[in-house]
């Protein structure tokens, strides 16, 4: 099979990449692939990262004493559909669990008399004041450095159930989590200090980024901005130290081009889509904190140069199964000679043969 890496391209594509401010965005760096030069563009920005500062389980009942958890455990409970939780327990961390344990707190001797036998369980608002206050920096110290802030896992602290901070129980667990977009903590396995704390969609998942710059997951049948198209560790290409974003891009711009092209069956398959190869790249901060996976995507740049299109559907039902900005994909000019073709050995041309009407360049990627 003749890969993206070795043939010349079918069009040239946008380079310019777009940060993105995203909760669910583990990579610091996003990029698009240059079908021409086989690289992207070195334009880039850091992307902020909103972490969910609650956690559960305040409501609902505990079979499990929540002062039986200590630091380094981990622990885990039931959600019901009601969002009250049950079965508080302290589990194996390399089974499933929803909250690793840095730190115990004793909010009962916290220099005020705020928690004292007759005061309320902290709201959302004082929950986040007292991870800034007691979880931040002792997590960190857990971790000894290996900690990736723009990656899936939190800070977060946990209060007792309900009935248990009635009868008297102020401990507050101070720890780690992985979050849906609605702020569920979520199952993970293994100790945050030994996985890839990359945050990344599957293969085959949409990814909508909403009015307030959060990249969520949705159904493909709903508007959405990116398809997921694979995982990518780079720790496999990179076994020796940080690379760096060039590097990255090099080995990016080729591998998610052939990702492209598996997922959606053929070449020319990805072609008559009209959309783009799309990746994220790890900073060095990130690398360092432990992330190591990205993921490729399909997109369509907006014609405003300062976005990205709205798909609905996905590209692997082909040109007829979905839309971009409300309308089918513009339809391609004929590729002749055919990249790759064994009968010719003059390259592809980067435009369309003569005859033709206009060549097929995409508009320019958006741009922060």
């Amino acid at each position: 099979m003749t890969t993206a890496s070795t043939s010349k391209a079918w069009r040239s594509a946008a380079a310019p990449r777009i940060a993105l401010v995203a909760a669910a965005c583990a990579a610091a760096f996003l990029g698009t692939y240059d079908y021409v030069s086989g690289n992207a563009a070195q334009i880039a920005a850091e992307s902020d990262v909103i972490n969910t500062t609650t956690s559960a389980p305040s409501p609902g009942n505990s079979s499990t004493p929540f002062t039986e958890a200590s630091a380094g455990d981990c622990v885990t409970w039931d959600v019901g559909s009601d969002g009250n939780f049950s079965n508080f327990n302290v589990t194996d961390c390399a089974d499933e669990h929803r909250f690793e344990v840095a730190t115990v707190e004793n909010l009962a001797i916290y220099p005020t008399s705020e928690f004292g036998p007759e005061a309320e369980i902290p709201d959302l608002d004082r929950q986040a004041q007292l991870r800034e206050e007691l979880c931040q920096g002792s997590t960190l110290n857990y971790l000894d450095g290996q900690f990736d802030p723009a990656g899936k896992y939190s800070i977060a602290p946990i209060l007792p159930p309900a009935d248990a901070w009635a009868n008297g129980d102020r401990t507050m667990l101070c720890g780690l989590q992985t979050t849906n977009e609605e702020g569920i903590p979520q199952r993970t396995e293994g100790r945050v200090s030994e996985v890839d704390q990359a945050n990344i969609a599957q293969p085959g998942e949409c990814r909508e980024i909403g009015d307030d710059q959060v990249l969520r997951t949705v159904d493909c049948a709903q508007p959405h901005q990116m398809e997921t198209i694979s995982v990518v560790n780079l720790a496999e290409e990179f076994s020796r130290g940080t690379p760096s974003i060039d590097d990255q891009n090099d080995f990016l711009a080729s591998r998610c081009a052939d990702d492209a092209i598996a997922y959606l069956g053929d070449e020319e398959n990805l072609y008559q889509s009209t959309l783009q190869p799309y990746w994220g790249t790890i900073s060095e901060t990130s690398w360092n904190g432990g992330t190591r996976s990205v993921n490729c995507s399909l997109i369509h740049a907006g014609d405003d140069g300062d976005s990205f299109s709205e798909i609905v559907g996905t590209a692997t039902d082909g040109r007829d199964g979905f839309t971009i900005n409300g309308k089918a994909p513009e339809k391609q000019p004929e590729r002749n000679p055919l990249r790759g073709s064994e009968d010719n050995n003059s390259p592809a041309p980067s435009t369309p043969a003569s005859g033709d009407s206009a060549a097929s360049e995409p508009e320019a990627a958006p741009a922060q």
